[in-house]
């Protein structure tokens, strides 16, 4: 394992003083999973005062970001590096945060109180790689499994529930059987659990490529945090247009949507209103009328609750209301839908379209593929050639509809007029054209 020179320094000079040190976690499993090893944590025999001291003696700046947990942060180079005495949990009262934590001098003690073996593994250039609990054989086994009791691992932090399903998903590791009992035993747990954290852990499983099978057979645990989305877990669609129930549908759409938080956040939560709208006809065919709205509503308060950025908000319940709204082909529409939504939106809805068209049925949706490919080219088009599809592309503007006369709402309803008129091919973006056209309409 190849550490960086900073790494490698801290761990030296560390080691310089008679203690033990070692790159731990993350890191290490990342590098045996052939990922590399960015973001090093590094682990230590020394006590927080201990680790100050060394830094200071060796001229390496420091922040005291955690010394009741024994954590120091070195600052080298622009990096950070977070350096912990080995350490024992107190009981965990809340389901969150040990009420207490014991400094020890021994690194498989350190180890033991990690959440999954796969995580319980340490290295240094002197000794290798330290494996206390089987961490290299599950990692080739591509198992994710508790260190020791997993009932208790979980009870500790409910955090490491969420954890283990987002590594299913990231790293396409089946959960070992003891470990995911646990894991529905005690999925409430997750109630107790800060909605910020909640939601790091959703983000990265929704981008990871297992995500299809983590969301299908964990969906009662996702339900704890998003209960809303329980609602569809069994809900048919009999239709020609589909092969799945609306989960598995929502499942599927996710997985084919690009990775990216809000793309598949969007296709996570655009069906929720099926639970609400469904009706069968004469044929025994389901229809969905409506859905999209309130879907919207629902997806809104998740989002909410969740508390995420205005632009993760913003571009999901902008694509919700209208997922299931036809595009077309038609150079003039999607300039009409360029004037509407504007190219960021637009090159989002079809995104969105073509994920929920790869989660339906693929016999009867092939034409619709096909056609979203010419959306996309011509949208690519238009922009490339710079024609015009909003108002501020107009070769006139408002100072000049005010100088033929127009004034107040009639300035933007002549505008509009303009752009529908330039749009459909009737008159030239050019000024002098333009002018004239005003004036004989």
């Amino acid at each position: 394992m190849t550490l960086s020179n900073n790494a490698k320094k801290l761990i030296s000079v560390i080691e310089q003083q008679g203690y033990e040190a070692y790159a731990v976690g993350g890191c290490v499993r990342d590098y045996l999973l052939g990922r590399g090893c960015d973001d090093v944590d590094i682990a230590t025999s020394a006590t927080p005062f201990e680790i100050e001291q060394i830094l200071t003696d060796n001229h390496i700046r420091f922040i005291e970001t955690g010394l009741k947990h024994g954590t120091v942060t070195a600052l080298l180079d622009y990096e950070s590096y977070e350096i912990t005495t080995y350490r024992t949990d107190g009981s965990y009262l809340d389901s969150r945060h040990p009420e207490n934590v014991s400094f020890v001098t021994n690194l498989r003690e350190d180890l033991s109180r990690r959440d999954f073996t796969i995580n319980a593994l340490a290295y240094n250039d002197s000794r290798g790689i330290v494996d206390a609990f089987g961490g290299q054989q599950d990692i080739e086994d591509k198992l994710i499994r508790a260190v020791g009791d997993p009932d208790a691992r979980f009870k500790e932090d409910a955090l490491r529930i969420m954890r283990a399903i987002r590594f299913s998903s990231v790293l396409s590791f089946e959960i070992e059987s003891k470990t995911k009992k646990a894991l529905f035993d005690n999925k409430e747990l997750l109630k107790n659990v800060s909605v910020e954290r909640l939601f790091a852990e959703l983000s990265k499983l929704l981008l990871g490529d297992n995500v299809f099978n983590t969301l299908v057979e964990y969906r009662d645990i996702i339900a704890v945090i998003i209960p809303e989305l329980q609602a569809i877990f069994n809900v048919p669609q009999n239709t020609n247009w589909h092969i799945y129930n609306v989960w598995e549908h929502t499942c599927k759409s996710v997985e084919s949507a690009p990775k990216d938080l809000s793309l598949r956040l969007t296709m996570l939560l655009h069906d929720i209103g099926k639970a609400y709208t469904r009706t069968t006809d004469a044929l025994g065919v389901d229809h969905f009328r409506g859905h999209q709205q309130i879907s919207a509503y629902y997806a809104e308060s998740v989002l909410k609750r969740f508390k995420v950025s205005n632009e993760i908000y913003n571009r999901v319940m902008s694509l919700v209301p209208i997922h299931d709204m036809h595009i077309g082909t038609d150079e003039k529409k999607i300039k009409r839908w360029l004037s509407r939504v504007g190219e960021a939106q637009l090159r989002d809805l079809v995104e969105v379209k073509r994920a929920d068209k790869l989660a339906q049925n693929p016999e009867m949706t092939q034409t619709e593929l096909e056609k979203l490919n010419i959306t996309e080219s011509r949208i690519n088009t238009i922009i490339a050639q710079g024609e015009p599809f909003s108002v501020k592309d107009l070769a006139v503007n408002g100072n000049d509809i005010i100088a033929l006369g127009y004034k107040g709402k009639e300035i933007g309803e002549c505008l509009n007029i303009i752009l529908n008129a330039v749009i459909d091919g009737k008159v030239e973006n050019d000024k002098l054209k333009l002018i004239e056209f005003i004036k004989n309409n």
